[in-house]
């Protein structure tokens, strides 16, 4: 009568248990999926000030770039580094993307690779741009500034070419790390 008794509250002690795992693992799988596919980037409200293509990711992939790189900025799609240059001018243009939420626009930017385009358009100009290298190939801490340097990883020298950097977090759900490649210029064809 006693193992009975003890058996009995056991098997109640078991099932409240999995109950509070199963509604804590349906929380988060609902976080997840909500930090995946859930939060859409938001309206623009200002005129973006490029537009980016990556041929690899489609014909039809194309997104506006805003300036500035916080919270905010960022929900709205890809931003660019205020302190560092403008498209076809000597110096980094350097822009950052989540690769989930937000629209999550560098979503597949690990799968690049040495070699692919990065196209981008101005009022004036349409840049291309060809990477050096994969995002794959070099992670660095969040204040690891030297990415964005005039000349990344030489401070204080001055730039002659026009590159670019692409940052994103490392992993898909908010890493701190940074995945980051960089690129350089080798068409500018002028709008007419």
């Amino acid at each position: 009568m006693q193992f009975n008794c003890i058996l009995f509250r056991m098997r109640g002690t078991f099932r409240g248990l999995g109950i509070v795992l199963l509604v804590a693992g349906l929380g988060l799988l609902g976080w997840v999926g909500r930090q995946y596919a859930g939060t859409g980037a938001k309206p623009m409200t200002e005129e973006p000030i490029v537009l980016v293509r990556i041929p690899k990711f489609g014909q039809d992939w194309e997104k506006p770039v805003v300036e500035g790189v916080g919270t905010d900025d960022l929900a709205r799609g890809i931003g660019h580094y205020p302190h560092t240059q403008l498209p076809g001018l000597p110096g980094n243009f350097a822009i950052a993307g989540h690769r989930v939420a937000h629209g999550s626009p560098f979503r597949k930017l690990l799968d690049l690779r040495k070699g692919d385009q990065v196209i981008v358009e101005t009022t004036e100009a349409v840049y291309t741009y060809e990477l050096d290298g994969s995002p794959r190939d070099l992670t660095v801490k969040p204040t690891d500034n030297w990415v964005l340097d005039p000349v990344p990883g030489k401070p204080g020298e001055t730039a002659t070419k026009s590159t670019i950097t692409l940052t994103t977090s490392q992993d898909l759900f908010r890493s701190p790390d940074r995945s980051v490649a960089f690129g350089h210029l080798v068409r500018v064809m002028k709008k007419t």
